[in-house]
């Protein structure tokens, strides 16, 4: 039997199976069977079989040998590049380049200690294809501390050119500090200090971020863990007027940050630099009391400029949040009634009939212990003897601080002619985005903490890989927005506000990928982790093809075709919809 294929002048070929067969010595044959119908794969596979070639099963014709994780790697590493960050760090490839942009794409897709990141660029122990894509699958964790010496000699330079993209003469500089806790007792930098992870046993460091007004990072900075938040900002007006070169700038930070006594040390007379920041509760309350601030100037709108002679010079933007008074009303009741339940015991145990409380001194050590663990103490007055204890709220405390509540006063040195009351207020709003870059920077993305390196400049150099792994996380979360539960259109929701004032509000279409947890496309919605975890499922496969002569003989054969001596090749698996897509958002090939 044979397939035969028969020309027709005016209709498609004709796929006939047939039979040869003699006839009175002539050899003649007929048809078996029409498979013009068949697909041309079904005949092809007909025609080989009957001519004796050994036919196998995709899964029998290749060997796939190796499958890793890729697409987190391309779109991440692709995201960088675009961005020209490369180029940045270093006009010319070198192997020291590639193996920091090796650790930057590492922060992002996979945080973890040096040693193991090694680990997951190595050929034979890779996590993902990172390592054969910057072809560092060699370097081990000496390699990389050295590629982070040499990162931090550069990073004046680095920080520079980020400068020149994202600031300008009049722009908007937001500054915060924060700390995070170190393991270990033996880098200079770590030292005890006001500590804000709940981590009091632990050495710390303290850093800063200078973001623009977008909140993207430009330029970070390491102290010594015993670093007060204002003593660090010396070091930034420094760096911004002088290193970066800018002749008029407005520092934003917030009111624990820019004090009075940075302002007049540091600021205040400094040419072409002006700040704004906001008033702590007591200057509040002092207003309030001076009569300069009063509910009366809120009876039309919720923001109103004032002066004090306590601030010449300057102007102050007064805000009256009605929700924000609420919450604060409720939150300061709750605070009190747990504090009395507490006080409470401390009264009981002085009027038990077995083994009383007594003695002034231990009394006020046990009511020592609760007084303040709820911040609330100032409301409260106190009495202690030898054999009792009692308190009362102080109602005239409480109605002091209920004055103000929902208050907040934005102090700025900027002309109104240059930043109108709003704008002031909503540029002073701006340092929220700075907050999420911390909250970024150390715990949700790039993990900061924990740190184990020793070296002063090894932690230096730490620190600013995990910025410059946020400068691409930030730029990879404004264009990957509308597959997000991130707001895409931030200006819309900006408009939906009566008032800059009033509470941040989320657009209608963030709203609505909330409610549904699809997009507008009908793709699931992500957090940013989720998606790279997803992207992640693009794998690259080294496949080993089917090697071997063509025989007419039985896959169990000895003589059968083997794969172990094929052909291999690099095979990308078919993207999804939502792979795609996110590709496409980036404007990168996930190749």
């Amino acid at each position: 039997m044979y397939v035969a294929t028969v020309l027709n002048r005016s209709s498609p070929p004709a796929i006939l199976l047939r039979e040869s067969f003699r006839d009175g010595g002539k050899v003649k044959s007929r048809t078996l069977a029409n498979l013009t119908h068949w697909p041309a794969e079904k005949v092809e596979s007909l025609r080989r079989a009957l001519a004796g070639d050994t036919l196998v099963t995709p899964a029998e014709a290749l060997t796939i040998e190796r499958s890793l994780p890729h697409g987190h790697v391309a779109a991440v590493l692709g995201t960088l590049r675009k961005l020209g960050l490369d180029r940045l760090i270093a006009a010319a490839e070198s192997r020291e380049r590639n193996l920091v942009l090796a650790m930057i794409v590492a922060r992002i897709i996979d945080p973890r200690s040096k040693l193991a990141t090694a680990r997951g660029l190595g050929k034979e122990t890779a996590f993902h294809t990172l390592g054969e894509s910057l072809d560092v699958s060699e370097a081990d964790e000496d390699e990389l501390y050295a590629a982070m010496d040499w990162l931090l000699a550069r990073q004046a330079r680095i920080e520079k050119k980020l400068a020149e993209r994202h600031l300008a003469d009049g722009s908007l500089v937001l500054y915060d500090a924060t700390s995070t806790y170190f393991e270990g007792r033996t880098c200079p930098l770590a030292k005890y200090g006001h500590n804000r992870d709940g981590k009091k046993d632990k050495l710390q460091i303290v850093f800063g971020l200078l973001c623009n007004a977008g909140g993207c990072p430009v330029a970070v900075e390491v102290f010594e863990g015993n670093t007060a938040d204002p003593k660090t900002l010396s070091s930034q007006i420094r760096k911004v007027k002088g290193r970066f070169d800018l002749k008029r700038i407005v520092f934003v930070g917030d009111r624990g940050m820019l004090t009075d006594a940075r302002i007049d040390e540091e600021l205040r007379g400094v040419k072409g630099l002006d700040w704004i920041t906001a008033l702590r509760a007591p200057a509040i309350r002092k207003l309030a009391e001076q009569k300069t601030l009063q509910l009366s100037l809120f009876d039309e709108r919720d923001l109103a400029e004032i002066t004090s002679p306590d601030y010449p010079g300057e102007r102050l933007v007064a805000c009256r949040n009605p929700l924000l008074a609420e919450e604060r009303k409720r939150t300061r009741a709750d605070l009190i009634a747990a504090t009395e339940k507490k006080l409470e015991a401390v009264a009981a145990a002085t009027r038990r009939a077995k083994r009383p409380l007594r003695g002034a001194a231990e009394i006020g050590l046990r009511v020592g212990k609760l007084w303040n663990r709820f911040k609330v103490a100032k409301y409260f007055t106190p009495r202690i003897t030898e054999t009792s204890f009692a308190y009362a709220r102080d109602a005239e405390a409480i109605a002091v601080d209920e004055a103000v509540d929902g208050m907040y006063v934005v102090r700025t040195s900027v002309p109104a002619a240059l930043l109108d009351a709003p704008g002031t207020v909503r540029a002073y709003k701006g340092l929220s985005v700075a907050e999420r870059a911390f909250r970024s920077h150390k715990t949700v993305d790039l993990k900061v903490r924990p740190i184990h390196h020793r070296l002063a400049d090894r932690v230096r150099a730490h620190v600013f890989l995990c910025m410059l792994a946020y400068y691409v996380e930030w730029h990879m979360r404004q264009a990957l927005a509308p597959l997000l539960f991130d707001d895409e259109d931030p200006a819309a929701a900006q408009a939906e506000r009566s008032s800059i004032v009033a509470p941040a509000r989320r657009s209608a279409g963030a709203m609505r990928k909330a409610a549904t947890r699809r997009t507008a496309d009908d793709l699931p919605v992500h957090s940013f982790q989720t998606l790279l975890a997803d992207l992640a499922t693009l794998t690259k496969n080294r496949v080993r093809f089917l090697a071997g002569p063509k025989s007419p003989v039985g896959l169990n054969s000895p003589d059968a075709p083997t794969a172990a001596d094929g052909p291999t090749a690099e095979l990308l698996a078919q993207p999804t919809p939502l792979q795609q897509h996110a590709f496409d958002l980036l404007g990168i090939s996930p190749v």
